[in-house]
């Protein structure tokens, strides 16, 4: 669980938001996709999808992790975070100190999570420049990641968060899921398709 979703929309080129009743929400989160790769993306790159699926709500970055998992067949990406095998407040750390231990070149890292915000912000997501703070909307301390986060605010914050996260629909974190698996998946095979020389490090 991401930290609590207040801010204004981000200018372009350092992010943005995109409702997912937007008409084109997809198209739309993959042009900022596609701004954001053609200047910060490289190789070796990790995304990690964030959250658990013992809570409707938490279960945004697992459901969004596993999507990823099964369409992005892409050497030199790899997916962490599924409904299989969640990566959650409990081995977050560990994981990260793995990825440390994996990579010799320090890869290039997409954090993805759920957060909660106003009540007019729910069902927007969020693409940020910088690290996720992860732990913040349940009032948790965990190590802040990742160069490029993409957070989904799935209800509203300011009481009882767990039991909020908790009775959050299925139908809303679905929605996004699939609205940023599919972004994501489409702007990553464009990217390495028109930049060869990613894959070879250079």
């Amino acid at each position: 669980m991401n930290r609590l979703s207040t801010e204004a929309s981000l200018p372009s080129a350092h992010g943005g938001r995109v409702s997912m009743e937007h008409p084109n929400a997809v198209s739309a989160l993959e042009q900022q996709l596609d701004a954001a790769l053609a200047r910060y993306g490289r190789l070796p790159m990790v995304i990690v999808c964030v959250g658990t699926d013992r809570s409707t709500g938490d279960a945004f970055g697992p459901i969004v992790g596993s999507r990823l998992a099964r369409n992005v067949k892409l050497a030199g990406v790899h997916i962490l975070g599924t409904l299989d095998e969640p990566v959650h407040a409990v081995n977050l750390q560990t994981t990260l100190q793995k990825i440390d231990e994996w990579y010799p070149v320090k890869p290039f890292v997409i954090a993805i999570d759920a957060c909660l915000g106003k009540f007019d912000h729910v069902g927007q997501i969020s693409l940020e420049v910088g690290p996720l703070r992860p732990g913040a909307g349940v009032k948790k301390v965990l190590p802040e990641f990742g160069d490029l986060c993409i957070t989904g605010v799935v209800n509203v914050s300011g009481f009882m968060e767990y039991f909020v996260l908790q009775n959050t629909r299925l139908a809303i974190v679905m929605r996004m899921a699939d609205i940023v698996a599919d972004a994501l998946t489409s702007s990553i095979v464009r990217w390495y398709e028109r930049h060869p020389n990613v894959k070879t490090g250079m």
